[in-house]
């Protein structure tokens, strides 16, 4: 008899355990999970329980954001572990502080998360309003700032920057030099800042490192300059106008070779360096070439806006002329 009554009671306790496993999911208390089971993350199984957490998608972030520094309207999600009614959304106002329950205001702008969080700590032990404060700071809302990049870049306009970059950054981020472009590159700072205004030289030297130590902070305005022109016009096989490319430097010898030379007529011997100076006089230098193309003296490094000038000889024109004409008559001579 009593294995009887045992045995029936075994017999009932899958149905029971049933009856309190429906009942616990009707009643919206999910059950347990699994060993083993499938995962929590997004893109799983077919199977998976619509009423378990699922894990949000990734979302990229800016590349400066572990440098970013708070500033006025940005919007900063607070957590005090084991204080609830201590956690709190502010926004940074225009003095740069943040209000919050039971501290007041607290200057953040300027300062890291870290460094925020940090002098909030600070706050709620000094006010003995906690023994071992534990505050976590985030980013709701963050106010962008612009950098404004211009002249002779291949994509002119404003980069959103949230923390400093090197310049050789926001020239890479701009599409880079154009091949007018200058070795003079000019900063302009907000206002409130010193100095207002800065000029970078450089150089193309693959060991100069002053694009790389320039910092660019949120709200300059960057303006490459474009390279200086130097006019070749006389008797050069090309005259014309050619920038200063090699570094922001040209010398006369290469000046006159972008001219692919001078022309048989030229009056090299009379060659001038025409120059305007500061005061709007202009300068009128004759150039020794004779002596600079046997080597006996440097040539002279030419300026921006510089013009050389080639004299064209009246005597060699006339020779020329002539050594021409009989050419040409020679060469229709033969052809008949």
């Amino acid at each position: 008899m009593r294995l009887s009554k045992l045995y029936g009671k075994m017999c009932l306790a899958p149905l029971f355990l049933g009856i309190i496993t429906v009942s616990s999911t009707v009643l919206g208390q999910p059950p347990q999970p699994k060993v083993g089971g499938v995962g929590t993350f997004d893109g799983g199984g077919a199977n998976d329980n619509p009423g378990r957490r699922r894990l949000t998608t990734l979302t990229p972030v800016p590349e400066d954001f572990s440098a970013l520094q708070l500033a006025p309207g940005f919007l900063i999600s607070m957590e005090v572990y084991d204080a609830p009614e201590l956690s709190t959304d502010a926004r940074i106002d225009t003095h740069g502080d943040i209000t919050l329950p039971m501290i007041g205001p607290v200057h953040v702008a300027g300062q890291t998360m870290t460094e925020a969080a940090t002098a909030i700590e600070t706050r709620l032990k000094d006010g003995k309003i906690l023994n071992n404060p534990q505050v976590n700071l985030n980013i709701s809302q963050y106010a962008g700032s612009n950098v404004s990049v211009l002249g002779e870049v291949h994509n002119p306009g404003r980069i959103e920057l949230l923390a400093p970059h090197s310049l050789e950054d926001i020239i890479a981020l701009a599409g880079g030099e154009t091949e007018l472009a200058g070795n003079t590159i000019e900063i302009r700072h907000p206002e409130g800042l010193t100095p207002q205004k800065q000029m970078i030289h450089y150089s193309r030297d693959p060991d100069d490192m002053t694009l790389v130590d320039t910092k660019i902070h949120p709200g300059d305005t960057v303006t490459v300059r474009r390279a200086g022109v130097v006019y070749v016009l006389g008797g050069v096989t090309r005259p014309g106008g050619y920038v200063m490319q090699e570094g922001g430097e040209l010398n006369l010898t290469q000046a006159l070779a972008l001219a692919y030379g001078t022309t048989l007529n030229a009056a090299v011997s009379s060659m001038r360096l025409i120059r305007k100076l500061p005061d709007g006089r202009v300068q009128e230098t004759p150039l020794p070439y004779r002596d600079i193309e046997k080597g006996k003296i440097p040539p002279p490094r030419l300026q921006a806006e510089d013009l050389i000038y080639v004299p064209i000889s009246k005597s060699k024109t006339v020779l020329t002329s002539g050594i021409f004409a009989s050419t040409s008559q020679a060469a229709l001579y033969v052809y008949h």
